[in-house]
């Protein structure tokens, strides 16, 4: 078992599927008693069980984190189990295709709310518990569309701009509490929404193509390669780093 987490408590948001149910196994793996967040209560639930059936520690609490009361007590849920709260993985998330034009004021809403107020509640009831430790580690889940536009993505992509500008602000106001806070930014990753959106295309095997064809790699990530920079940034080895924007794309934003 790896020791890169050993001793801490780490929150993990929309941990359920994807991207952050494979952070909730890397991290517990890596010595790490996991929260694992998310409005998926079967899912969520088969998350923990499944670390705990490996001797390891978990805590399923249910919580829509646009709720301010049940982020709320998801973090005394946390307290309470665990006692502290050293990394905070804002992970939850949702997608939306569509123009400007296309898109609702109630769609361009739902995005905001969970995508940026979201992770605007988590820290804000998270860091009051960092800065009476002394510190932690926050990660917040931006995405290449916030480093560069998207077609077709207008509030998505306005959404994870928000996140990273955010997240500089966070690592300016709490760099003195010794909180470092930075942005993930995964490319097209192969998690359960995605493949859904391939399946449902008339043609599966072209419109895979198509997500794989745009990216230098060749091939669009899996949630364990994007898992693994959070785990780095959740980690004592990113130490120095705060405010910063990690793209893990296979080069998509190079270009």
């Amino acid at each position: 078992m790896g020791e890169r987490l050993a001793g801490k408590v780490a929150i993990i948001t929309g941990a359920s599927t994807g991207i952050g149910k494979a952070a909730a196994f890397l991290f517990a793996e890596n010595g790490a008693r996991v929260v694992i967040a998310d409005i998926n209560r079967e899912g969520g639930k088969k998350v923990a069980e499944a670390i705990q059936a490996k001797g390891q520690e978990a805590l399923y609490v249910a919580a829509d984190v646009t709720h301010p009361k049940q982020v709320q007590a998801m973090v005394q849920q946390a307290l309470e189990r665990f006692g502290r709260i050293d990394v905070l993985y804002n992970n939850a998330a949702v997608n939306f295709f569509g123009k400007a034009l296309d898109t609702s004021l109630e769609d361009w809403n739902r995005v905001f709310s969970i995508n940026v107020a979201g992770v605007f509640l988590c820290c804000k009831s998270v860091i009051p518990v960092m800065q009476a430790q002394g510190g932690g580690a926050i990660v917040n889940t931006a995405s290449s569309a916030g480093l560069v536009g998207l077609r077709n993505l207008a509030a998505y992509t306005a959404s994870k701009g928000a996140v990273l500008q955010f997240t500089k602000n966070l690592a300016l106001d709490y760099a003195a509490d010794h909180i470092r806070v930075n942005a993930l930014c995964p490319g097209v990753t192969a998690t359960e929404m995605t493949m859904q959106v391939i399946e449902d295309d008339p043609d599966p095997v072209a419109a895979r193509a198509r997500f794989d064809r745009v990216i230098p790699r060749g091939t669009m990530a899996e949630p364990i390669e994007i898992a693994r920079v959070a785990l780095f940034l959740a980690s004592d080895e990113a130490s120095y780093m705060t405010g910063a924007a990690v793209p893990v794309d296979g080069g998509y934003t190079a270009e």
